[in-house]
């Protein structure tokens, strides 16, 4: 499917056949699990502040709608393409599945630079995408979520834009709301936190001694904030962070409460007072316990990944390594992978639990979510470290594996509708 050409996609259909090949999946259903079942490309004319009309491109990808209704984020970036967002919605689909949750994969984009646009601008942009989505979209059939460049405000508006629409208010029609609306607590710290216990558990795992662990975070938005924030809990020594403007590195650590407060005025981590300079290629190669890519897809490649020093990669981003660099990274047993399909996983799950809350109008307090969260986290790495010391597989492929059957034994289940 060529309206799918993208270097992200590719990517993930790699992943995908030589899971395949693994599970020896018949040809003939290979193309039924791998390509998306609906994807739609909206035009979204808006009024500019100015007084000017622009016309943005927006993409929605559902990948397979099997077990229920579709679920993914919906990220504003300049970068968005069709073939970016399939693949996102790929890696949904065997995300939800390896950790049980009734979804299929989405993904959904507006091509835009959202620091460029002004609230208003913003919110019409979102109200218009939503309503152009309308027909696709629902509680038990779409579910969006925040991802890189949205927020609680973002998913506000798409509420209620389509309560709007229905004649009633209608929570459960997006997750990552602010509590007021029908959002969960937990919500916003949720893949953060599930990378830190993540990482926690790999410590365990591997013997290494968390309290006197360092780590480096590409990445300093949502996620990796929340990340830094968590392992330092854990007593781990955060000694590099950076974002897409720049880094900064302490070997004695970095002071994250300052950090946060440099943030918030500036920006930006770049120019934190008390630290040396960093790229973001710089910190891939940083001498660390654990690494963090929390930025964007395949930053990790053929070229980089004989020069990482670490000894658990922990991929808070979705597709961060490159199957090229996969294959390297196998040949290093020093390197316990922690692969994106469970390692963010976390946001995903209490997403699960807000659409649950909002279904039920029953909420739950913060302590019962974050113990909900950890018992589904320590459900699917316990399975996946099993299968990949029982197959000797890399944790990537037994992660996968276990998704991508658990989807393909339901459409087998469900059969083929003539």
């Amino acid at each position: 499917m060529d309206i799918y050409d993208h270097p992200t996609f590719l990517m993930a259909c790699q992943q995908f056949d030589q899971v395949a090949d693994h599970l020896e999946i018949p040809q003939e259903d290979r193309d039924r699990l791998k390509y998306p079942k609906r994807s739609m490309v909206v035009a979204l004319p808006i009024h500019k502040d100015d007084g000017s009309t622009q016309v943005f491109t927006g993409y929605r990808v559902q990948h397979h709608l099997t077990l229920g209704p579709t679920k993914g984020g919906l990220r504003f970036h300049p970068q968005v393409s069709l073939g970016e967002v399939a693949a996102l919605a790929m890696w949904m689909s065997w995300k939800c599945a390896l950790c049980g949750l009734p979804y299929g994969g989405a993904k959904g984009g507006i091509t835009c630079d959202p620091g460029k646009l002004s609230l208003t601008e913003l919110e019409r942009l979102t109200r218009r995408y939503t309503q152009e989505m309308i027909p696709f979209i629902g509680p038990q059939v779409d579910v969006m979520a925040p991802d890189l460049g949205t927020n609680q405000q973002v998913m506000a508006w798409m509420m209620d834009t389509y309560s709007v629409h229905m004649g009633h208010t209608v929570p459960s029609i997006v997750t990552g709301k602010p509590v007021g609306l029908g959002g969960s607590l937990g919500r916003r710290e949720a893949t953060g936190r599930g990378v830190g216990y993540l990482v926690n558990r790999a410590t365990d795992t591997i013997g290494l001694d968390i309290s006197k662990a360092t780590a480096a975070i590409q990445g300093f938005g949502n996620v990796g904030s929340i990340t830094a924030l968590s392992l330092a809990r854990y007593g781990v020594k955060i000694i590099a962070v950076t974002d897409a403007f720049g880094g900064v590195y302490n070997a004695e650590g970095l002071n994250l409460w300052e950090l946060e407060k440099h943030v918030a005025a500036r920006k930006t981590v770049a120019g934190f007072p008390g630290a040396d300079a960093l790229t973001n290629e710089q910190l891939l190669e940083l001498p660390c316990d654990i690494l963090v890519p929390a930025a964007l897809e395949r930053q990790i490649t053929a070229e980089n990944a004989g020069k990482i020093k670490c000894r658990i990669l922990a991929e808070a981003a979705n597709g961060p390594t490159t199957p090229e660099a996969d294959a390297i990274i196998a040949q290093r047993p020093e390197i316990f992978v922690i692969p994106d399909v469970l390692c963010n996983a976390g946001g995903v799950v209490v997403s699960y639990f807000e659409w649950v809350q909002d279904l039920q109008s029953f909420f739950w307090g913060e302590t019962e979510v974050v113990d909900k969260l950890f018992r589904i986290l320590e459900a699917a790495f316990t399975q996946t470290v099993t299968l990949s010391r029982k197959q000797k597989i890399p944790m990537r492929v037994a992660a996968l594996s276990l998704g991508i059957k658990r989807v393909q034994e339901a459409k087998r289940t469900r059969g083929l509708f003539p």
